[in-house]
């Protein structure tokens, strides 16, 4: 039977009909089409509205299964996927209850067949004139496929207006190419005497390539975007799929939009957020990450004052160099992903969830792919999606920090906490709906049958498959495997999940409140202090070296146990908490809250075999300017050294004012609302967004001038009178007062200044 990746499930009414279409590639190489016309959309009902459903024009049959509280419900089917909400609202209306009524029509096709998206096709395919393998209603199963699927690399250069395209290049699928508009022939590119043409051109490459995978940067809001613009004005088809339909632009509603692209039978990924979600940089430009993960750029002088101009005058001037150019950019972004592994990891985590590769973020939405068929199973059915009045879901537990340095500091934490709670206290919304008598009652009251759970199982599944995963070397499943594990918590509390009840997040949360209470208690236990404490880890002082204090991993050990015997002790289950000891710092930095003596949270800074670490602080945050990592971490690394801070500063300084560390002064800050009208407070990137005029996209480049904020722009000259001595008072003086003071001085006293009298 083959088997193969689906890479795009989705459907299509033909005559009043619905077709689910499931789009792939095969382990032979082939790319496949699966058609099937029998599957129909339903939901289930509470049976007192189902003469509702009727009247509505729904069919309506007895089921066997029940909502989580054990409560009988009934099928409801339609024509159509269309005429579900309808029927939905028929039922709300008569007040009824509507379950699973919100389900994607292909995604419910293939949780109802356990399917992912590694895939057995059962029936004989039809292979098409193009090479694509057609299979007509065939029955499907859950398989281990493992395919090598297509990418191909898309950059357009165009005008600065973007109302022409004159380039393309593509690279993948074992070609590299560049088409450009040319009146002459050119070296390293196919030629073509118009746009129309070049345009006919691409699209039919495209096809004929046949990728499963359309890579680029920025490639949705851009590339795709324009090539969709150009065609339409040029009345030429755009139908870059495997169908003859057009591209179809998206955006995905939640905490952040999410542009992305329907190509019938193909995905299109964009390297921006894979890059953004795995690596920190100062920017996710093309040149910045290319010359960060592969050491070298793009083909373009980064000096010049306008890199549109640029290319546009390469276009006219020099071909042959902004053919070279366009291929390159083309390049930079599979390799950028390979060097990476990003790629693989969406696989990976595409194979954990059966999302497909441009959703693998939904998080919701997996959980749903991996919970469903269980729930199935079992005999229940999930809620519908609902609005949930405002609820409080409590957080992690934090212990007051202990401010100042410290010396010998060990780091425990408990190995995936959260999920390491459900799998050993059964909570789950299942247990949850069926707790009897014999429940377990959690610290926030919630209760929890000990028998009907899936959670604790599928994690203890995911945990074994993580393991073996690490033992064969295979990094990629070890990673997609951790993020779906500890995504578990984010998604029940989040109300946007159809299994959202603060009852059960918060257990899960004062489970983990509890334990970090007691694990603190049992540190204690043993002779040593507990410095910090932050939701599944502890920072503790050692004793002397050779003492059993003095002994991280025998410390380790002996609390380990303790909370094992406890959690037997007091709730009778069988405990699944690891703790392991992550790092001992030789110095350890807890700092003070600004202005206050009280420790501040979540931030830190440790020495270890002559490596810095630093957490939360000032200088690993983005939105601060580069000048202040030199300025802490250099304070950071003297004061751990015990060196003297005084000339290191005075140096510092000293270059700032003379104008030397300008492009240091830089600070980049996100307009995260989407539109300055959205914004009230008249913060400084917003002024210098509003100053821009819409020219530096929504990440603001600025520094502080004599006149207020100014906009930066790449390539450009800095604004003039920057306001240097504001950056030394204002922003490197109270980064730098935090640290002094904990040595024992302050600013004025390394830069000589005159110091006020201390009070009595």
């Amino acid at each position: 039977m083959p088997r193969g990746f689906v890479v795009h499930p989705t459907y299509r009414v033909r005559d009043g009909v619905p077709v689910v279409q499931l789009y792939g590639r095969l382990e032979g190489g082939e790319g496949f089409w699966v058609e099937d016309d029998r599957f129909r959309p339903y939901f289930f009902a509470s049976p007192g509205a189902a003469d509702a459903a009727r009247r509505a024009g729904g069919r309506v049959s007895e089921s066997e299964l029940r909502d989580l509280s054990g409560a009988p419900v009934v099928r409801v089917e339609a024509n159509v996927p269309g005429a579900i909400p309808a029927l939905r609202d028929a039922v709300q209306n008569a007040g009824g209850i509507a379950y699973e009524a919100d389900l994607r029509f292909a995604y419910r096709y293939l949780i109802d067949r356990g399917v992912r998206t590694s895939v057995e096709i059962r029936g004989d395919g039809a292979p098409r004139g193009d090479g694509l393998v057609v299979f007509s209603n065939p029955e499907l199963a859950p398989s281990p496929a493992r395919v090598s699927l297509r990418t191909l690399s898309l950059d357009l250069e165009t005008t600065p207006d973007a109302s022409r395209i004159f380039a393309a290049a593509i690279a993948g699928c074992s070609v590299e190419e560049v088409h450009l508009v040319a009146e002459r022939p050119v070296a390293g590119a196919v030629v073509y005497a118009d746009e129309r043409a070049l345009l006919g051109a691409l699209v039919a490459r495209i096809r004929a390539l046949d990728p499963d995978v359309v890579l680029g940067w920025n490639v949705v809001d851009f590339d795709l975007r324009v090539l969709l613009a150009r065609c339409a004005a040029l009345r030429i088809s755009c139908a870059i799929g495997r169908s003859h339909e057009p591209p179809r632009l998206l955006v995905d509603q939640g905490p952040f939009t999410l542009s992305r692209a329907e190509v019938p039978g193909r995905i299109v990924l964009d390297g921006i957020p894979l890059v953004r979600d795995a690596l920190k940089l100062p920017d996710y430009r093309l040149e910045t990450v290319a010359r960060s993960v592969l050491g070298r750029g793009k083909k373009i002088d980064q000096d010049v004052p306008d890199a549109a101009a640029e290319i546009l005058r390469l276009w006219r001037e020099e071909p042959d160099a902004l053919a070279a150019y366009n291929l390159e950019d083309a390049r930079l972004v599979p390799e950028i992903l390979a060097r990476e592994g990003l790629l693989e990891l969406a696989v990976e985590r595409s194979l954990l969830t059966g999302m497909q590769l441009d959703r693998i973020g939904a998080s919701i939405a997996s959980f749903d792919l991996l919970y469903l068929p269980e729930l199935r199973r079992r005999g229940f059915v999930a809620p519908s999606v609902a609005e949930h009045e405002t609820a409080v879901v409590i957080g992690g537990a934090l212990l007051e920090p202990a401010p100042g340095f410290h010396t010998r500091v060990a780091v425990f934490d408990f190995k995936s906490l959260y999920p390491s709670l459900i799998r050993t206290f059964g909570l789950d919304p299942l247990a949850h709906g069926q707790a009897g008598e014999d429940a377990l009652v959690a610290p926030n009251g919630a209760r929890f049958s000990r028998s009907e759970s899936i959670l604790p199982r599928v994690l203890t599944e995911l945990a074994a498959r993580r393991e073996a995963a690490k033992a064969r070397g295979d990094r990629h499943a070890d990673q997609a495997i951790k993020i779906l594990m500890n995504a578990m918590f984010g998604v029940l509390g989040a109300t946007a999940c159809r299994f959202f009840d603060p009852l059960v997040a918060n257990a899960i949360t004062t489970f983990g409140q509890q334990t970090l209470h007691w694990t603190k208690h049992a540190f204690e236990a043993h002779g040593v202090a507990v410095l910090y404490g932050d939701t599944d880890s502890v920072f503790v002082q050692l004793g002397e070296p050779g003492s059993a204090a003095g002994d991280a991993e025998v410390l380790r050990a002996r609390v380990e146990q303790a909370i094992a015997s406890r959690v037997q002790r007091e709730y009778g289950v069988t405990p699944r908490l690891v703790l392991e000891l992550e790092e001992v710092f030789d110095r350890l930095w807890l700092p003070r809250l600004r202005g206050g003596r009280a420790g501040s949270k979540k931030r830190y800074a440790g020495f270890a075999s002559g490596q810095l670490r630093v957490v939360g602080l000032e200088s690993v945050r983005s939105d601060w300017p580069p000048v202040v990592q030199r300025l802490q971490e250099g304070l950071l690394v003297r004061a751990f050294t015990d060196g003297d801070p005084a000339p290191f500063v005075r140096e510092l300084v000293d270059a700032v004012r003379s104008g030397a560390l300008d492009a240091e002064l830089v600070t980049a800050k996100r307009i995260r609302k989407g539109r300055l009208d959205r914004y009230s407070a008249n913060a400084p990137h917003v002024q210098a967004a509003r100053k821009a005029a819409g020219r530096l996209g929504p990440v603001i480049r600025y520094v502080i001038t004599a006149t207020g904020p100014e906009p930066v722009e790449l390539g450009r000259a800095l604004p003039p009178r920057i306001d240097r001595e504001h950056y030394v008072e204002n922003v490197m003086r109270p980064v730098a007062e935090s640290i002094l003071e904990d040595l024992g001085t302050s600013w004025d006293a390394v830069l000589g200044l005159p110091q006020q009298p201390q009070l009595l």
